[in-house]
């Protein structure tokens, strides 16, 4: 018993650490647009579901990725929800239009809740077609956590990585250019040298 109130405890501290959700409200007026950006990594769940106060006007809703394609689209939305897995590390974005013509005087009340990663999972449909029993849900929500918080890690030391040989680049190249620069500017100030020498010889000023 007190195994399975650790692990419930374990779950709930771990799901405070990774939960990803962004639940908000706005106001959408006649004739304009209103969007959400996120980023996410490659393969990972993202859900939404959005509900539309009543209005004399049509908005809609679409949700592309940074490449123009379309991941959801919903003329005259109203209320729903859509579901999408990531192909890729990207950012999706989520954006409502709404028709009419400005000074209309309409404003729309819109209420946006996405989820992603572990949070985007429904654990009730898992537990009805795995047949699992609480312990073993429990031990299931553990260990996608456990594996969100591994591939988190992962991509932050690939990302450090990166960012590190970036910098070394970039400063070997620096360190190039300012040896070469240097290297003109002696050769800048000997060819002036000569010049002013021959000059000055020409000119009779100074014996050679």
């Amino acid at each position: 018993m007190a195994q399975a109130k650790d692990v419930v405890l374990v779950t709930f501290l771990v799901s405070i650490l990774c939960s990803h959700v962004n639940t908000l409200s706005f106001t959408l007026s006649a004739r304009s647009k209103k969007c959400l950006r996120e980023e996410v990594h490659k393969d990972v769940l993202v859900t939404g579901e959005y509900r539309l106060s009543e209005a004399p006007i049509k908005t809609h809703l679409t949700v592309i990725d940074t490449n123009g394609h379309v991941l959801y689209k919903k003329d005259d939305a109203q209320k729903g929800k859509f579901a999408f897995t990531t192909d890729d590390y990207d950012m999706f974005e989520v954006c409502f239009h709404s028709e009419g013509s400005h000074g209309q005087g309409i404003d729309r009340e819109i209420f946006l809740e996405v989820k992603t990663g572990v949070e985007a999972k429904n654990y009730d449909d898992i537990q009805k077609t795995e047949k699992l029993k609480p312990m073993e849900l429990e031990l299931k929500k553990l260990e996608d956590l456990s594996e969100a918080i591994v591939n988190d890690f992962a991509y932050m030391r690939a990302r450090e990585e990166q960012m590190r040989d970036t910098n070394e680049s970039t400063s070997d190249r620096v360190l190039y250019f300012s040896v070469f620069s240097m290297l003109c500017l002696i050769g800048l100030a000997m060819w002036q040298i000569f010049y002013l020498r021959r000059f000055f010889i020409a000119k009779k000023l100074i014996e050679n």
